[in-house]
Formats: structure tokens, sequence, C-alpha cells
């Protein structure tokens, strides 16, 4: 009897990615070469911002995200901070505004111009001063407008109104040691941290208060990192106590033992999580490794499925993410990331390859869009929101559609040799102009009238609508072929 191994059915199992064409990289970045465990990397729909090296303080570029090419050397950058800049972040709420941390001890906010920078930034909007170390991490909330948080080497967690200026909460005392990274839960709740002592806290910023901890989540000395899932579980990532980097899922209910836990290899480079919860992908790159692995979080054992690696040649220094409402959906692009190299910034796309040319509900669906869910003094007051969730079919645009030109009428037109078109200003037996011969008669004349084209443009509706229909009926036999030949074996 053959035994056949059952692959675990999953629509992200065939997930590649693709980095882009030399043209469409950023080249000639000097990427900020500070001893310190971020991205150096924030993408929005509009921008990317990436730390550089800078003389006398620190600086990041912003760059408009079709501004490709080689970037000149003195391209204007954001150039406030009189030390290195060690963390930036887009403002989830508006596509204009970032903010940044650094070794000055101060976080600043500023607002980015329409089409970029034509001359160097240096007065921010905003200057929050109130860590007495080094500010390494900053993290905007998901739903509120204008609130933000911001961890020092102080081991200090503050949460600011920036509309205000107001510091909102001080969680001082929390942390005996450096906090490595902080994440907000999906409605702003609550935000975990990982921390230097090895444990992972989840905290309450309005109650001050510690909801819940896990000591040596991770056994290794070296850096971990934590985020929340969209259903509130923790993933992260460290190192074991023989130094081999591992992957950990918990439920904050129960923190005795991981539900999952994977160990990936012996480098030495920080693991960074990206985290898409509308496909429920992790996306782990590792600082210094030349690849990105992804894994899917399902509600079955073991919960953490390996899905594929992306291998390239070059080391990242940093990684930028895109969110999801600027990616391109006629391409079933599920993820897009910027990777830092030595001088370059290089894009690359993550897609499913799907031969329908339809939406994909179940690659897209609603996700979290610009608008905020409360203002500042309504989550400072008690109340708790998801994101606003906007669809991303209107940014949908069929790539057969936008392909289709008048000359190729006679590949979608059914039956017979089309008649030559009449104008309504010239009737069809109307002379020739004098002063210009009768061409011979196209045998594919383009289509002229709106008519014709509504009517190729619904029959092409109609046939994607039937291969679609098709398409389902025979995944759902493959699956009926395959639960039989697992009953037979």
């Amino acid at each position: 009897m053959s035994f056949r191994k059952v692959v675990r059915q999953s629509k992200f199992r065939h997930v590649f990615g693709q980095p882009v064409k030399t043209e469409q990289c950023y080249d000639d970045i000097r990427v900020s070469r500070v001893t310190w465990d971020s991205t150096f990397c924030a993408v929005n729909p509009s921008f990317v911002a990436i730390i550089v090296e800078a003389s006398g303080g620190g600086a990041f570029l912003v760059l408009p995200l079709h501004k490709t090419g080689r970037i000149d050397k003195s391209y204007p950058t954001v150039c406030g901070h009189t030390g290195p800049v060690l963390d930036i972040e887009w403002c989830p709420h508006d596509d204009h505004v970032i903010a940044s941390g650094s070794e000055d001890c101060t976080v600043m906010v500023w607002q980015i111009p329409e089409n970029g920078l034509s001359q160097p930034l240096t007065e921010p909007v905003v200057v929050l001063e109130g860590h007495s170390k080094r500010v390494g991490i900053i993290a905007w909330h998901p739903t509120a407008q204008n609130v933000l948080l911001s961890a020092g080497c102080d081991n200090v967690v503050l949460i600011w109104n920036v509309g205000t200026s107001e510091e909102l909460y001080r969680l001082d005392g929390l942390h005996p040691d450096l906090i490595y990274s902080v994440s907000w839960s999906r409605d702003g709740s609550r935000f975990c941290t990982a921390c230097k002592d090895k444990s992972i806290r989840v905290i309450d910023p309005r109650r001050g208060t510690v909801v819940a901890e896990k000591e040596r989540a991770h056994e290794g000395a070296r850096p971990m990192r934590a985020i929340f899932l969209a259903d509130g579980k923790i993933f992260t990532t460290g190192f074991s106590r023989m130094s081999e980097r591992q992957l950990a899922l918990w439920d904050p209910e129960n923190l005795e033992e991981p539900m999952g836990l994977q160990e990936l290899d012996s480098s030495n480079g920080t693991l960074l999580p990206f985290y898409d919860p509308d496909t429920n992908v992790v996306y782990v790159c590792g600082k210094g490794d030349s690849s990105i692995r992804y894994f899917e979080i399902t509600e079955e054992p073991p919960y953490i499925h390996f899905l594929n690696t992306f291998t390239s040649k070059e080391p990242q220094r940093g990684m930028g993410w895109m969110p999801k409402r600027g990616l391109d959906v006629s391409k079933c692009e599920i993820a897009r990331f910027y990777k830092l190299h030595e001088r370059k910034c290089e894009p690359i796309i993550m897609t499913v390859p799907r031969k329908s040319d339809l939406f994909q509900d179940d690659l897209y669906p609603d996700t979290a869009g610009a608008q905020a869910a409360l203002a500042a003094d309504e989550w400072v007051a008690g109340r708790t929101a998801g994101p606003v969730l906007v669809s991303l079919r209107l940014a949908y645009v069929p790539s057969k559609q936008r392909d289709t030109k008048g000359g190729r009428r006679s590949l979608l037109h059914d039956g017979g040799t089309p008649a030559p078109p009449a104008t309504a200003a010239t009737p069809a037996t109307a002379p020739p102009a004098p002063t210009r011969p009768t061409p011979p008669a196209p045998t594919n004349p383009a289509p002229t009238g709106g008519g014709r084209l509504e009517e190729v443009l619904q029959e092409v509706a109609t046939l994607r609508a039937l291969v679609a229909e098709q398409g389902q009926r025979i995944t759902r036999l493959e699956e009926q072929l395959s639960r039989l030949e697992n009953g037979h074996v």
C-alpha cells in the first residue's frame, strides 16, 4: 500500500516574493549605521522614510514613492534632532505626519509637504520632552487620533496627546530593564512589551497596570520581540539558551506554556516580525539575513504553519512594511517590503498567484483605513473601538480591462466581420474628403461608439463570472478527491 503525504491546504501556500527592477529601487542612500535594533524604514501609501547617516545630529530621508532611481546627495532631509535618529513611524491616520525618536532624548512630530521635501526640514510641528535617556521606540495608537507612545532607555513608557503636546500617561516602574519592543492591540486598549529581563508583559495604559506577565519567555540573552495579533494572542521572536532563534505563540489568558514554539536556526540577527491582520500571516525578517520567512497563524495545532521563504543575495540592514491600503490589489499583491541594503532601498512584492482576473475577496477583506475611530479625549475617557474598516474593491482595476484597446476588437467580437463604423456627423454613404483618399477598409476596425464598448465589457464580465464559477467547481472536486484518497490510505 502506498502512503501519500497530505499537504495542509492554504491559499497562501504559494505566496512568492519578487524584487522590483533596478530602476524602481532607491539608490545611493547612506543607511544609518547606528547600533539599534530598529527597522530604520517606515512606509505609507505616499512616502518612504529611511534613517540615514548624518554628521552633527540625526536625520532621515522622506521620499515620494514614485521618486525612484539615484537619490542625489544634496536631497533635503528631516534633520531637526541633535543626536542620531533611532526609530520613525508614520501616523496611521495622516499620511503626511511622521514621528521620530532620537538619542537626544526627544520625540519630534513632523508635517511633510504634499509633494515631499524641497528643502531641509528642521522645524518639527511638536517636540515631546519627557525621557531622561535616548528614545528608541515610537508607536502610534491604532485607532485614537493623535495618541503616540514612546519608550526610552530610561525604561519608561510615555503616552502623549500630540495635538496638545500633553503627557497623558507615564508608566514608570513597570520595566526593570531595557524595553526591546512595544506593540498595541488591534483596538488599542492594551499593549505588550518585550524586555531585557526576558519577560513579556501585557499592560493596560489607562490603568497603569500589568495585566499579564510571562517571565523567561525566551531563555536566550539576545533581544526579543513581541507583537499583538488580531485575536488578542501574542507572537514573539527570541533566542533559546543555546542561542537558536525561536518563534512562539502565546495566549494572554494562560501564559504558563506557549501555544506553539518553533526553532529556526542559529544565526545571531534579531528577528523582526511583521503581521498582516487581514490574512493572519506573519513575515519574519532577520537583521543581517538575506531572507524573509512567512508563517500562517491558524486556530488548529500547531498554530504556526511555515509557508515559504523569500531569499536574496544581499543582507538586509532594515525593513519597511507597506500598509494594506497601499498595495496593488489588481495584481493580488498581499504584502510589500522595502529592504534596506548598505546604500539602497529595494521594494519586494509578495503575491498570491491567481488565474482569475476578478477581485479576490478572500485575499482582501475590509482593512483598516486612514480614519481614526476615536478622538484622544474619548480614548482617555475610557472608550475603546476597533479600527474603521474600508473596502479595497474600489482600488481594483482588472488588468484585462486596463489593457483592452480598440484595435483588439476582433478578439472580443463574436460572429461575422464587423461593419465599418459610421459617425453621427458623417453618414455611412458620405463620399470621402477630397483632400484625403479613402484608405482600404481595415479588417478589424476600432470601435468608436460607447454602446459597442459597453456590450464588449458586459460580455467579458459574463465570461469572467463563468470562469470563476468553473474554478470553484474544480476546487470542490479536488477537495472531494483528496478526501476520498485519504479515506483509502
